[in-house]
């Protein structure tokens, strides 16, 4: 399984995503600033895998910390919260690994423990979230392979894979999943404009795992599925709202509505942190905006004349209608996802 990100007593680790496939260089960032930095760069990306950074980061961040005070060490806690959260802000795991830390402090705080405690309380936290979400994949993939044909040409988009993920990857766990239970599965990645994120690391994860994998440019698909080549379609997500609207990356829209013109299921794969409940629907997902050069750029080459403006959002919402269903680690939700979601949680909460 890919190392996508680690803590070491003095630094939290992770491959610079950035970088690959050409290169596999792992980054070490010593202080909460830096994992900030990195989340906000991309050298980590991915919805869980950035909610996992974050709790990682403030988990370092406050052991570094010299505050001996229980006042000046809660200042600086939050404070560093505060800075994880403003990296990015479609990704709603980011926010819930950022809430379940807080939780964590308060109850080291109302029980009286001392700053050294609550250090290890937040190690111990932080490495909870790491492990759940790998196990959260592993589960997902189970459930998710069901829905796999036995001999299956899948279409994803973007890269939720482990690189994503704190390991094992949510739409690409499904395709693990039905390929660990002798499935033979063959793989269409969306190279994923302007970032490249299919091209560069989703064909490089299946190809490690010896899955037959073919790149195509995004505005292929449509013609990929008219030409009766694809049977499904499994994605990712960095934001669904109550009423099961999906937020992923750009172009996931454009996937969605080809598959379902020509009657292939569309499926949602992500653990129950990336479901917000508070968010009615996909008008309430904030869209994150990133800079002008990821478009008119690839890597220092220039390919887009200068003076022309630039529009780069970085996700789209994909409408509830066009999901046959949401494969989370409880099962596979599906319509009406109102009600389906809100069990999903409250079946959660009893187990």
């Amino acid at each position: 399984m890919l190392p996508t990100i680690a803590r070491e007593a003095d630094a939290v680790v992770m491959i610079d995503q950035r970088k690959l496939p050409a290169e596999e260089i792992y980054v070490r960032c010593k202080t909460a600033p830096e994992v900030a930095r990195a989340i906000r760069t991309m050298v980590i990306r991915g919805a869980p895998a950035i909610g996992v950074a974050a709790a990682m980061g403030i988990a370092l961040g406050m052991r570094r910390s010299a505050a001996t005070g229980t006042q000046k060490f809660a200042a600086e806690f939050h404070k560093t919260c505060e800075l994880m959260a403003a990296t990015r802000p479609t990704a709603v795991n980011l926010f819930w690994a950022i809430d379940r830390m807080k939780r964590s402090f308060g109850a080291a705080a109302r029980a009286g423990e001392s700053v050294g405690q609550i250090k290890d309380r937040l190690d111990s936290e932080s490495m909870a979230i790491h492990d759940e979400d790998v196990a959260s994949c592993r589960a997902m993939g189970a459930f998710g392979a069901e829905v796999v044909p036995s001999n299956a040409r899948v279409l994803t988009h973007c890269n939720a894979g482990a690189l994503a993920t704190a390991g094992y990857g949510t739409a690409l766990g499904v395709i693990r999943g039905a390929v660990e239970k002798g499935k033979r599965v063959v793989v269409f990645a969306d190279e994923t404009r302007p970032f490249l994120q299919g091209a560069r690391l989703t064909a490089w994860e299946l190809l490690r795992d010896g899955i037959e994998t073919t790149i195509i440019a995004d505005n292929m698909s449509g013609a990929l599925m008219q030409q009766g080549r694809v049977d499904l379609v499994v994605v990712g997500a960095d934001r669904i709202a109550a009423n099961g609207d999906t937020a992923n990356k750009i172009g996931t829209y454009t996937v969605a509505v080809l598959a379902r013109e020509h009657k292939i299921p569309f499926y949602v794969a992500a653990p129950l942190s990336t479901i917000d409940l508070n968010a009615p629907d996909g008008e309430h997902i904030p869209i994150e905006e990133r800079q002008a050069r990821e478009m008119t750029h690839v890597g220092s080459s220039r390919i887009a004349p200068a003076g022309a403006l630039i529009w780069n959002p970085a996700f789209d919402v994909t409408p509830h209608r066009f999901i046959a269903g949401i494969i989370t680690e409880r099962g596979i939700v599906r319509a009406p996802y109102t009600e389906s979601l809100k069990q999903a949680f409250e079946e959660r909460a009893l187990a």
